[in-house]
């Protein structure tokens, strides 16, 4: 998603106590930074603006959260998103962190001692084109990274909306030696989840009968 730059988005983000600026000095020592440090991680590729994982962790304060996105003006949103959410449950603020990354260099940020036990991925960008679907975060190039750093049998949660990335995601996934546990082509009908938190792009989606396509898939 384009979003307009957001003049007030880096300063905020600076001053910010669960923002991250330089995330490469803390490769395989997230979990310190966390107040309750022994709880599970998870964590967010392509946050956007923070909606789904604010309700996400408000709700589930027993796991802490890191949510990643490359956009300055998306964090800033995220950040007032994130904080209006705990705000409003009266809830101290300490089981998310947020940075600014660039995904495809991951493995500078994150590696085995991080020990992530759970994977998002919300209707990331489908890079139509065949010269830029190696940018795609479910391309098998970018799983082989995640397993880097994902737990034994630790899980990859991924939703969109889109057919043709769908389909080729379920073949990256058994191709870089995740095991599909659980999949459907129609998530309001067939629930595979827990509990579905549902995103800004998916309301929109369904609104426009667009089926929404999910998984999950197993780190072996």
């Amino acid at each position: 998603m384009r979003i307009r730059y957001k003049k007030w988005a880096r300063p905020e983000l600076e001053a910010c106590k669960f923002y991250i600026n330089e995330p490469e000095k803390l490769k395989g020592k997230w979990k310190e930074k966390f107040k309750n440090s022994q709880n599970a991680l998870h964590l967010e590729l392509g946050c956007g603006k923070g909606q789904f994982m604010a309700q996400l962790a408000v709700n589930n304060l027993n796991i802490n959260y890191i949510a990643i996105d490359l956009v300055d003006a998306m964090l800033g949103l995220a950040k007032r998103n994130i904080e209006q959410v705990y705000i409003d449950r009266n809830i101290e603020l300490s089981n998310i962190l947020i940075t600014r990354f660039d995904i495809e260099r991951i493995l500078l940020i994150l590696d085995k001692k991080d020990e992530i036990d759970r994977i998002y991925i919300n209707f990331c960008n489908p890079w139509p084109r065949g010269k830029h679907r190696k940018k795609r975060l479910t391309h098998f190039i970018q799983l082989k990274k995640y397993k880097e750093f994902l737990t034994k049998n630790g899980e990859t949660y991924f939703k969109t909306d889109d057919d043709d990335l769908f389909e080729s995601s379920l073949s990256y996934f058994k191709e870089s030696g995740f095991e599909i546990v659980k999949k459907t082509y129609n998530l309001h009908e067939e629930p595979i989840f827990e509990k579905n938190i549902e995103t800004e792009h998916e309301k929109m989606f369904s609104e426009q009968g667009i089926k929404i396509k999910a998984l999950i898939a197993k780190n072996n």
